[in-house]
């Protein structure tokens, strides 16, 4: 099967999104030139190739492997992608929300950096995601007998979701993030099944192993993931990119964990389409199933018994 990328999507959007994506993957000197890029991209528009080449200390064949690497033709083409994109992001909430929150920063300027960020991570997710990917992805998951997805740390909050969501409309999913669970379920996939490993870097040990045992058995594999040429990539039949800047906090796994939710939430509506009938029918099902655990008033307005009574 041929694996995809969302390459195509990411080369038509955001060249920045672009280079951090890929950054761990390109080679220590085309790293240098990244760097250079993002540290000043309004001030490369002005450079020439020469310029940038001296600063990252690397030669110009070098830039232009970088500007391939990147999936842009060349130095010229990835001057105007840059200039376009300064002048998008050159506004003043870019300037004064888009940077790092700092130990003199008030809890309101907390408030409005994280808001930012995550909408960010949501838009710029959007902007490269591949369609054809993920329509690939989407018509896998809705004829599978059963679905695994593994995650650990936050990304297990993420599997849990989306194991949550399929269970609603009636589908066979279950979220493993005990490594020894995870090998084990994915040891016994067939190959209608379809395995979903979630990693912001791509390079989680549990992960990655649990998605290796399951493509080994057969089964489709999908990797969702921030960079699209990490280990995870090279276990997985088809790849999911999300668009979530580093930042101070990134421990606390914020914006990535919005914009994986995002890209779960793709997910689950297209096959939920497919399904359209059986899931409308299994979404009203459930609903009632817990709706007389909730306490107050009813949906129609009346107070509900605390008993639980309906």
């Amino acid at each position: 099967m041929t694996k995809r990328y969302a390459e195509g999507a990411a080369a038509e959007g955001s060249p920045l999104v672009r280079i951090r994506s890929l950054l761990p993957g390109l080679a220590r000197a085309e790293q240098r030139v990244a760097q250079v890029v993002l540290d000043d991209p309004a001030d490369v528009t002005h450079r020439s190739i020469t310029e940038v080449a001296e600063a990252a200390g690397t030669s110009e064949t070098t830039v232009t492997r970088f500007c391939k690497a990147i999936g842009i033709r060349g130095y010229p083409e990835l001057r105007l992608a840059l200039a376009a994109e300064t002048a998008r992001t050159s506004s003043r909430d870019e300037q004064q929300l888009g940077g790092e929150i700092g130990p003199e920063d008030s809890l309101r300027d907390v408030i409005d950096k994280v808001s930012y960020a995550d909408a960010r991570a949501v838009k710029e997710t959007a902007e490269q995601i591949d369609v054809a990917t993920l329509q690939e992805v989407v018509d896998a998951v809705a004829h599978a007998p059963r679905v695994d997805v593994y995650g650990v740390g936050a990304s297990a909050f993420v599997a849990l979701d989306l194991q949550q969501k399929l269970h609603r409309i009636g589908r066979t999913c279950f979220a493993w993030s005990d490594k020894h669970i995870a090998l084990t379920s994915a040891a016994v996939l067939g190959p209608e099944d379809v395995a979903i490993g979630i990693s912001h870097t791509g390079s989680t040990i549990d992960v990655v192993d649990s998605l290796r045992v399951a493509r080994a058995r057969g089964a489709k594999t999908v990797a969702v993931t921030n960079y699209p040429r990490s280990p995870i990539t090279e276990a997985a039949d088809h790849v999911l990119t999300t668009a979530a800047r580093e930042t101070t906090f990134r421990s606390g796994a914020m914006s990535s964990r919005i914009a994986q939710l995002t890209v779960i939430d793709y997910l689950f509506i297209g096959v939920a389409q497919q399904h359209y009938e059986t899931a409308q029918e299994a979404l009203e099902v459930t609903y009632a199933a817990v709706v007389g655990q909730r306490l107050g008033a009813r949906p129609d307005g009346r107070r509900r018994p605390r008993d639980g009574n309906r």
